[in-house]
């Protein structure tokens, strides 16, 4: 069984940044694609960003060239590098791995960024 446990979420100023991570655990885990999600209020889940295991990367719009995906995979840790933080990404952030054809969902961080 895979667990995800992520970290790093907080409390930021407006213009700050944060580094999320996301740490897997289990017998013979081995990612193939990783996401990132996050979830505000009131609205659905929003996917933000794609890492594969041959290094692609994609990433909504609103957070392209200021969230950055990345992995550690001696660590097994997929991390969301967030820079330049806005009040409008206020929201619980989660991370989301396949495995060898199964998704695993991480259990949420919160991020709130204050203006």
């Amino acid at each position: 069984q895979v667990q995800l446990v992520e970290s790093g979420g907080g409390l930021v100023q407006a213009g700050g940044s944060l580094r999320l991570s996301c740490a897997a655990s289990g017998r013979l885990f081995r990612a193939d694609v990783m996401n990132w999600y996050r979830q505000a209020p009131g609205k659905q889940r929003e996917w933000l960003a794609t890492l594969t295991s041959g290094g692609s990367t994609n990433y909504l719009d609103s957070v392209e060239g200021r969230f950055t995906i990345s992995r550690d995979s001696a660590k097994n840790t997929v991390y969301l590098q967030m820079n330049s933080l806005k009040p409008e990404d206020t929201a619980v952030y989660y991370c989301r791995v396949r495995s060898w054809g199964t998704y695993y969902w991480g259990q949420g961080t919160q991020v709130t960024v204050s203006s």
